[in-house]
């Protein structure tokens, strides 16, 4: 039987930050109550919706269990822990459900006992963090609203409720940051302990005010203060070795877990295994179809209640895209891609795309295997584009 994966988008934050080119919005709290009521009736009518809507799910995929869950955003901790429930009851009254991983995305500073307890109870089992600084100088440059203070806060409270898998993201290239800033929040991250960390570079594009500042020459948002690509990549690989050092397995580019605590959901992603998204702006993918719900919360709310699906992209997922999709989302795994199961799956010879990227050090053979090259990992969107040319 097939293992799928739901993701529930939800679209709210407290303040926008200045990296961020999500599309999310500050609301009043008064709007989370309609918004959950409407994601819940697209889960509890999604096959009475998908029909109309042009979009037929394979019958193996409609007989899928459910093992995961991720409530993401936004910051979906910020909804009272009865709609946490609410979403959760609905995926398991419309699913065949045997969750054995359900993550909620939450910011340091919202965490309190009786949410965390409550969040346990509705079946939570793994919080991710979106920590990205210790630094206080940093986090104050980027627009957040928590402090290094509030991590150290929130992380015995989520024990206390009984959270086992917690996880950490860092930004490498914040505004301000340095070597020794940087070396300080890897420290404090060791000194915490989290079950999982993510190390994500800072994107630089129009769709974030920082990105626009930039690329317009501003020097609002501490756009001058950014470190170079070169200290970028510097401080992507002394976390690498510093995790490294610490046992944890470095099994996706941006992503290294204590063993057995990878995340069964964002997996899914990379495997090209098929999730269903609910949601404004939420994605699926069936295996031969993506689509995406409208990103509007307003438009999303009001296409449910008008009885519409509220998708607003639809495409059919193409062989060559699919095989693109194998390479890339494949490599971005450290255990690499098998060759042979891609060119027996896709009729095609791949040895002519890899020879240039081996020879350049770029990539490692190792029979049917690829990989990434160890030291390639921070310029590996380059290494995507020159193999995909």
């Amino acid at each position: 039987m097939m293992r799928a994966g739901v993701y529930v988008q939800v679209p709210f934050c407290q303040t926008k930050c200045t990296y961020c080119n999500f599309h999310t919005g500050v609301v009043s709290s008064a709007r989370f109550a309609p918004y959950v009521d409407a994601v819940c009736s697209e889960i509890r009518g999604y096959r009475r919706l998908y029909a109309p809507g042009g979009i037929a799910l394979p019958k193996s995929f409609e007989e899928a269990t459910v093992e995961t869950v991720y409530i993401g955003g936004g910051t979906p901790s910020l909804l009272d822990p009865v709609h946490v429930q609410t979403l959760l009851d609905a995926i398991r009254e419309s699913f065949p459900a045997q969750l054995v991983e359900v993550t909620l995305e939450a910011d340091p500073e919202t965490i309190e006992a009786g949410k965390a307890a409550a969040w346990v109870r509705a079946g939570i089992t793994r919080v991710s963090f979106g920590v990205q600084s210790f630094s206080d100088k940093e986090l104050a440059a980027a627009g957040r609203r928590h402090r290094r203070a509030d991590v150290y806060k929130a992380v015995p409270i989520l024990r206390e409720a009984g959270v086992r898998n917690i996880s950490f993201d860092l930004i490498a290239g914040l505004p301000h940051q340095t070597r020794a800033s940087w070396q300080q929040s890897l420290d404090e991250l060791a000194a915490l302990a989290p079950e999982h960390v993510s190390v994500y570079l800072l994107e630089i594009d129009e769709g974030s005010r920082l990105g626009r500042e930039v690329l317009q020459g501003g020097a609002r948002y501490s756009a001058g203060a950014l470190p170079s690509e070169d200290e970028m990549a510097d401080f992507y690989e002394t976390a690498q070795e510093l995790l490294c050092r610490m046992g944890y397995h470095h099994y996706e580019i941006s992503n290294w877990a204590k063993p057995g605590f990878e995340s069964r959901h964002n997996l899914k992603y990379w495997r090209r295994e098929p999730y269903l998204g609910f949601g404004a702006g939420a994605h699926s993918f069936s295996g031969v179809e993506r689509w995406a719900n409208a990103h509007d919360a307003a438009a999303y709310v009001s296409a449910l209640q008008g009885g519409q699906l509220p998708v607003e992209q639809l495409e059919k997922v193409t062989a060559r895209q699919a095989l693109e999709e194998e390479l890339f989302l494949g490599l971005r795994q450290l255990d690499g891609i098998d060759i042979s199961r891609i060119e027996r799956e896709y009729d095609v010879k791949l040895a002519e795309r890899f020879a240039p990227l081996a020879s350049a050090g770029l990539v490692e053979r190792n029979g049917d295997v690829v990989r990434l090259a160890p030291g390639r990992l921070s310029i590996s969107n380059e290494v995507f584009v020159e193999l995909l040319r």
